[in-house]
């Protein structure tokens, strides 16, 4: 009987420690478990948190990478507008003044290079500055210090200290459009160089014409302020070294409204170039962009002949004036003649001359109004636009009945000028205006007189028809 009873406690007893046993290994499992789970979050939380680090760290990097751009684009932002320099620093730049370029009315122009290698031409004025240079120098800032256009020469800064005024540009390898246009001896290179101008193509020679016309259109319809030049002819037309042409010389242009059609403030006054300037300049008349399209007409003649459109050194008289001849026979219908007169025109080329010579027939009319716009004359030029064949723009020009006088007529009136009395009197009525320039006529306000006088000296018409020479003074 114990035995039994001994024997039953033992199994009873095996069995509770069997299931203590089971239940302890549970309860060891669930606890081993739940560290296990503590464990793995902790791991799982340091990883989380050294990938937003990371990814911190990136976003750090990033930024920094999008400030570079934004920095050098404000940098160069502020670069755009002109720097005043000081005098010792042009003469460092310039190696004291050691490399001259040229020299002119205004002043003379050496070459330097800027502290980041960038080499640009320094025109230094008179240090006595008159009014007409002071002019010069506040229209340069006032103009092309305001602009900025890939046919505009460019303008770094200047320099207004007491000892030194000057005016730092952008340097161009080419020089101007002249030394490549003439070959009269005037210029001051040697033969390696005239070899050198010989050799630019025509091809060459049309893209400066279109190259300039929208350095112009620019000017006169794209900037903020209407710009008129003044003074466009080929010494103001600087090359680069792969030959784009850059309007330079700003020194008479003027700032305008864009809804005035006149420059009120200015009218005429011997402004320009004589040979470039337009009629109104020389008249006292009120002016308007369209002087402009003038003398470009003016350098359309002498690119297309490569030669000065004045030149009384030739033996037949008249060619002496290359414009009028140009107009004389193109009314015969003889543009054979105008192309052999274009130097270096292949049969390739040929229509594109034509198109030029129509174009500066209609650029150089007298009556500014029958001038077409800028941006019709690069649309011409580049074969985009029909041409009307031009009028005579020459009207006002006929030979007297001997050397001594000239007589001047338009469209409905006639003035004789002679050499005995140096004066006469000049009596033109407006004449109506081609198609594609009534438009502009017609944005002028007021009533225009139908007829005006003016009272010309002989030596002031000769010296616009016939003189391609310095700066009116």
């Amino acid at each position: 009987m114990s035995a039994a009873v001994t024997a039953t406690v033992s199994v009873v007893c095996a069995t509770v420690a069997v299931v203590i046993t089971i239940i302890m290994i549970k309860r060891c499992r669930r606890v081993r478990m739940k560290f296990y789970k503590k464990f793995m979050a902790k791991i799982s939380d340091e990883i989380n948190r050294r990938n937003r680090e990371l990814e911190a760290c990136a976003a750090v990097n990033d930024v920094v990478i999008e400030i570079g751009p934004v920095e050098k684009f404000l940098h160069d932002i502020l670069n755009e507008k002109p720097m005043r320099f000081s005098s010792q620093q042009l003469a460092s730049c310039t190696g004291n003044y050691s490399t001259e370029l040229g020299s002119g009315g205004f002043g003379v122009v050496y070459k330097g290079e800027l502290p980041n290698g960038l080499p640009v031409a320094v025109k230094v004025l008179k240090v006595s500055m008159n009014k007409k240079v002071q002019e010069g120098f506040m229209a340069e800032i006032g103009t092309i210090g305001r602009t900025y256009h890939v046919h505009l020469v460019r303008l770094y800064g200047f320099c207004f200290d007491p000892d030194t005024k000057a005016l730092v540009y952008e340097y161009l390898e080419n020089s101007s459009l002249e030394k490549y246009l003439y070959h009269d001896g005037d210029g001051d290179g040697d033969a390696g160089e005239d070899e050198k101008r010989e050799r630019l193509e025509w091809r060459t020679l049309h893209s400066i014409a279109i190259g300039t016309a929208k350095g112009i259109r620019y000017l006169h319809e794209e900037c903020q302020h209407r710009i008129v030049h003044y003074d466009i002819k080929p010494p103001n037309i600087l090359l680069t070294a792969d030959f784009t042409p850059k309007v330079a010389d700003f020194g008479l242009a003027r700032l305008g409204e864009r809804e005035n059609t006149h420059m009120s403030s200015l009218t005429g006054g011997g402004r320009g170039t004589p040979g470039y300037a337009a009629p109104e300049l020389w008249m006292a008349l009120p002016t308007t962009e369209k002087c402009d399209v003038y003398s470009f007409g003016m350098v359309l003649f002498e690119i297309l002949g490569r030669r000065r459109n004045y030149d009384a050194q030739l033996e037949e008289e008249s060619r002496e004036w290359f414009p009028k001849w140009v107009w004389d026979k193109y009314e015969q219908g003889d543009m054979e003649s105008i192309m052999s007169a274009a130097a270096g025109v292949g049969e390739a080329d040929r229509d594109k001359a034509e198109t030029m010579c129509k174009v500066a027939l209609w650029c150089v009319q007298f009556q500014p109004s029958a001038r077409p716009t800028m941006s019709s004359v690069v649309r011409m030029l580049e074969g985009e636009m029909a041409i009307v064949p031009p009028v005579n723009p020459f009207k006002y020009v006929s030979s007297g009945g001997s050397s001594s006088g000239w007589t001047l007529s338009s469209s409905t009136g006639t003035g004789t000028f002679t050499s005995s009395t140096g004066t006469g009197t000049f009596t033109s009525s407006t004449a109506p205006a081609p198609a594609h320039s009534r438009a502009a006529a017609g944005t002028r306000g007021g009533t225009a007189r139908s007829r005006q006088q003016v009272l010309l000296p002989l030596s002031r018409v000769l010296q616009w028809l016939k003189v391609s020479g310095s700066v009116i003074q």
